[in-house]
């Protein structure tokens, strides 16, 4: 027999109910992907966005480029790059009056470190010259770098400047020795020879060595050119790299 049509509606109304009731329901769209936000992002380095964690220094680097922004620093200037042996040397420019010099030193840093922010404080500057100290604190970071590794890093910045500014010239600081990292000095000694020894088979560059101005006639570090922390310089200090480093420079 056909059953009437009020009845199927209502079989069918009772099995929808029935389905509710079980708890049975339709996929839903995950909330968690729906709702979760965009990353913040502070700026950039090398063109790239930066999370809200920055890395190293980038804090550092920032102030630099807001005080670029507000100020363009010459071109064709010496540019002085590199860890905190530069960014303390504050009278850098009454130091070399007659020349333009912009200190673009930042915090502990170490070769990778400037490898990375190259494009924020090396390459837009497009100065005559670049003055670099580092290593330093590549030996201190862990007993595996060794004066190999520093080379390599020094070569793969000295070649990434050169990707962009292939006639400036580029000077090398060697690392000093501090009485605070005198067990380092054996793997300071290699590394200085290794760059030396690079250096003088390339046009537009040069090895500035501050190393051995900076020994006892016992060729041990001096004490009296440093600060108390014994790492850091002090006038004394800054003045032998003066007299040093300024026949290298150009006006």
């Amino acid at each position: 027999m056909k059953k009437p049509a009020h009845c199927l509606s209502f079989a069918f109304l009772t099995l929808l109910n029935s389905f509710l009731l079980t708890g049975i329901r339709l996929p839903a769209q995950d909330s968690t992907q729906a709702v979760r936000p965009a990353p913040v992002m502070i700026g950039t380095i090398n063109q790239t966005p930066v999370a809200a964690t920055p890395p190293p220094f980038w804090n550092e680097i920032a102030a630099y480029k807001k005080q670029d922004s507000l100020r363009r620093p010459p071109e064709k200037a010496i540019l002085f790059v590199g860890s905190s042996s530069i960014r303390k040397w504050t009278n850098v420019q009454a130091d070399f009056p007659g020349y333009t010099i912009i200190n673009r030193g930042f915090g502990g840093s170490s070769f990778p470190d400037v490898i990375r922010y190259a494009r924020e404080i090396i390459y837009p500057y497009h100065p005559k010259q670049i003055v670099i100290y580092c290593g330093d604190n590549d030996l201190a970071a862990s007993d595996s770098v060794t004066a190999k590794v520093v080379f390599d890093r020094f070569v793969k910045l000295y070649n990434r400047i050169r990707m962009h500014l292939d006639t400036v010239d580029i000077l090398y600081v060697s690392i000093k020795p501090s009485p605070s990292r005198e067990k380092l000095v054996p793997r300071m000694e290699e590394a200085n020879d290794l760059i030396h020894d690079f250096l003088a088979k390339h046009s537009h560059a040069a090895f500035i060595d501050v190393y051995h101005k900076m020994l006892t006639p016992q060729g041990r570090p001096m004490e009296d050119i440093f600060l108390e922390d014994k790492l850091h310089m002090n006038a004394k200090g800054y003045a032998i790299w003066q007299q040093v480093i300024h026949p290298y420079l150009d006006k």
